[in-house]
């Protein structure tokens, strides 16, 4: 009984932090509709236009992020696992966030093995916990993000960092829970919910995940067991 008071507690708060997270873009949103309205200029129309598109766009990944955040709390949620191609989807992950990259003027270091690497995991959670990661280093990015994939000893290691222009902000051992930002960020508009599901989507699938901070440097890798290729043959 405690432990469901506890975990109902938890999403509680959840909700309400998240309706406090919410309510930024939503007043945004209605600022900016106010102004298309009142705007007889096409060019101007279209900024407020393009505004609008990336509040709502906001406002749709952070109900997302809720919605993910809820289903893993709930103990009847389990997640099917099979033989994955990590090193297919990760190229395939990186590479939908070109348009990303080159809009925000950034040139993203790449380094993959070039082997094809497997590992038994869940396709759809793993290109999730890929797309948190690329997320928050897109928020704090600085134009040095560097995406490394390597194998050896029978384990592949993902690992996505980018430079911090503040580290001393930064607190390894909390970034991935719930609602934590840096002070950077809190201007950002995000649900924070992001490395907490990533954290909690590689576990279910029998991987690890840490934080690192190396001077102005700081990234997460996760590591999975790697399925010997000829067991798939």
């Amino acid at each position: 009984r405690r432990e469901a008071v506890k975990k109902e507690q938890m999403i509680s708060d959840t909700y309400t932090n998240l309706s406090h997270d919410i309510r930024t873009p939503l007043t945004s949103l209605d600022g900016y509709f106010q102004l298309l309205r009142e705007e007889d200029d096409e060019k101007q129309q279209e900024h407020y236009i393009a505004i609008i598109q990336e509040r709502i766009t906001s406002l749709k990944d952070m109900l997302e992020e809720l919605f993910m955040f809820t289903k893993l709390k709930n103990d009847s949620f389990k997640l099917e696992l099979s033989n994955c191609c990590v090193s297919r989807l990760l190229k395939q992950t990186v590479f939908s966030y070109y348009d990303e990259w080159k809009k925000q003027g950034i040139e993203p270091e790449i380094s993959l093995c070039d082997e094809t690497v497997f590992i038994l995991a869940n396709t759809q959670a793993l290109r999730r916990v890929f797309q948190n990661i690329i997320k928050n280093a897109l928020i704090h990015g600085r134009k040095s993000i560097r995406v490394e994939m390597k194998s050896a000893n029978d384990e592949v290691c993902i690992s996505i960092s980018n430079d911090v222009e503040n580290p001393g902000e930064i607190d390894v051992s909390k970034v991935f829970e719930r609602f934590y930002k840096a002070d950077e960020a809190r201007s950002v508009s995000s649900s924070g919910l992001g490395l907490s599901i990533a954290k909690e989507l590689v576990e279910r699938m029998g991987g690890q995940i840490r934080a690192e901070l190396d001077g102005n440097r700081f990234g997460v890798a996760i590591t999975f067991e790697q399925i010997n290729v000829d067991i798939l043959s």
